[in-house]
């Protein structure tokens, strides 16, 4: 198995600046996704100063970008409806239900941005598993120090994302769906607790 350093972009722009930093995200191509893509390339860097959310660049053997995930927390309401027993008493640790909107709002972490460098100049990049267990790693690092116990994401409503996300090894569990404002594409949001 290949060997990946991960590091926060803002400690990847303090040793070798912005500059070099923006030369490295504009090689990153992920045709599946363009608005990973575009959002790596046009947005990573003003998002991290400004602290709106954090990227964190999967760097491979080779000294390429190989990946990147995206963190911030955020909060995010959760409709009672549909959710099993279990859930909702995991829920009830972090959030009160509110009775008038029959929904828990939760300050979660979300992993808002998710993906493999398919530039083939890249070589070596992570599977996806591996880059997850990677995200999850970083977010039980900050929950470990500030607390917190919910985190989730959002996809596109596509099978082969859903299974991904909703496999035994990532574990994230379908609670919502949302339409984009822009394209009103369709996204699912998936949920899974530390």
């Amino acid at each position: 198995m290949s060997k990946y350093s991960i590091i926060n972009i803002l400690d990847m722009i303090e040793i070798i600046g912005e500059d070099k930093v923006a030369a490295v995200l504009s090689d990153f191509s992920c045709p599946l996704n363009s608005e990973i893509e575009n959002f790596v390339r046009k947005n990573a860097i003003d998002f991290a100063k400004r602290k709106m959310s954090i990227t964190h660049l999967v760097i491979n053997e080779d000294g390429k970008l190989a990946a990147v995930f995206t963190l911030t927390h955020k909060a995010v309401e959760i409709s009672n409806e549909g959710l099993s027993a279990s859930t909702r008493k995991r829920l009830g640790r972090f959030a009160q239900l509110d009775q008038s909107t029959n929904s828990y709002t939760v300050s979660a972490f979300l992993i808002a941005q998710f993906g493999k460098n398919l530039n083939e100049s890249v070589g070596n990049v992570p599977a996806g598993v591996q880059l997850m267990e990677n995200a999850v790693k970083v977010l039980q690092k900050v929950q470990h120090d500030v607390g917190g116990g919910v985190m989730y994401l959002e996809c596109e409503d596509k099978p082969k994302l859903l299974s991904f996300y909703g496999n035994d090894k990532n574990g994230f569990r379908v609670f919502n769906e949302r339409f984009s404002e822009a394209d009103q594409t369709k996204y699912i949001q998936l949920l899974r607790f530390f």
